[in-house]
């Protein structure tokens, strides 16, 4: 039976109200957390964007669920070998419940120093190498590196966990997924796609962990909930590439003409519907999901955790 976890959203919310939604993920009976990692929400109406190290470390006092970053882009923002103290700390403070999960990120967080925005093959060369750096710095020995795209020199981790952090890699199309297979601890991916997972599997996956997220916006007004998706998340919905490329949350905010009511109405789960959440969830337990992470859109919370609480985790895990 797949994992069910929910996941943390750091464009949405205040630092006090994320770890208060941990406590109530915990109550609810989820079993494991994911978190957000942005410079920048998407769009001004999302309205927020907390430095996760800290937000962690506070969630780390408030509950005992596993912790992940879904996902932190270690390659241009954040120097690799800074990531990796955070996330060995973040292990520290957890007692080993942490996974670090990352990603080739996107422009709108990953371009605020300056830097050039570079293309797709290059984010995946500098991932690579990125994770190389930080394995290593999990060992807590000096290392010194000299690669493509980083330098490190005389770097060494003194507080470490007892095991080395587990690294997962999102991924969204073949290239990333192979990636994956071939260097990760386990696989990100927010469709059900079975051919991704298959691709992961065969290509040097096995049996580590495939991780999907969706998102929903319960409520017990439908139309009230579509609005409030469509408001807060029609970027989700935006095509191609433009959630890597597009620099600042204005940009998207112009994009969203492109995205009607009626389109999240037909993408995204939004209502009461007990069906309908768990048929979305379900999906990725039936395309081979090893964890399954739920985030509510909105404000309403409270009602998100008792819905789940009593109406949709008890179906989900009776059904697997």
């Amino acid at each position: 039976m797949p994992e069910y976890g929910y996941f943390l959203s750091c464009e949405e919310h205040r630092p006090a109200e994320l770890v208060e939604q941990a406590r109530m993920a915990e109550q609810a009976g989820f079993q494991s957390l994911w978190i957000s990692d942005h410079f920048h929400p998407w769009n001004d109406a999302q309205g927020q964007s907390p430095f996760v190290w800290s937000v962690i470390g506070a969630i780390s006092e408030a509950v005992s669920l596993p912790v992940e970053t879904a996902v932190t882009c270690p390659t241009v923002r954040t120097h690799p070998a800074v990531v990796a103290q955070a996330a060995a700390t973040s292990s520290v403070m957890t007692d080993g419940r942490f996974r670090l999960g990352v990603g080739t990120g996107e422009a709108l967080n990953e371009h605020i120093l300056g830097h050039v925005w570079p293309p797709a093959h290059v984010r995946l060369e500098m991932l690579e190498e990125a994770i190389l750096i930080m394995r290593r710095l999990f060992s807590g020995e000096e290392i010194s590196h000299y690669g493509a795209h980083y330098q490190v020199e005389n770097a060494r981790l003194y507080t470490v966990p007892e095991e080395p952090v587990q690294i997962d890699i999102s991924g969204f199309g073949p290239a990333a997924t192979g990636l994956a297979a071939r260097v990760g601890d386990g696989y990100i991916t927010m469709t059900p796609d079975e051919e991704f997972v298959s691709q992961f599997r065969k290509g040097g996956g096995g049996g580590k962990p495939v991780s999907g997220g969706t998102k929903v916006c319960y409520g017990t007004d439908r139309d009230e909930a579509v609005r409030t998706a469509h408001r807060l998340w029609s970027n989700q919905l935006l095509p191609g590439e433009m959630g890597q490329i597009l620099p600042s949350p204005r940009h998207f905010e112009q994009l969203e003409p492109l995205v009607t009511e009626d389109m999240v109405s037909e993408k995204v789960v939004c209502g009461d519907d007990v069906d309908q959440h768990v048929s979305a969830l379900s999906a990725f337990a039936d395309a081979g999901f090893d964890r399954v992470y739920v985030n509510q859109i909105g404000p309403d919370q409270r009602g998100f955790f008792d819905f789940y609480r009593t109406k949709v985790l008890p179906q989900l895990q009776g059904s697997h």
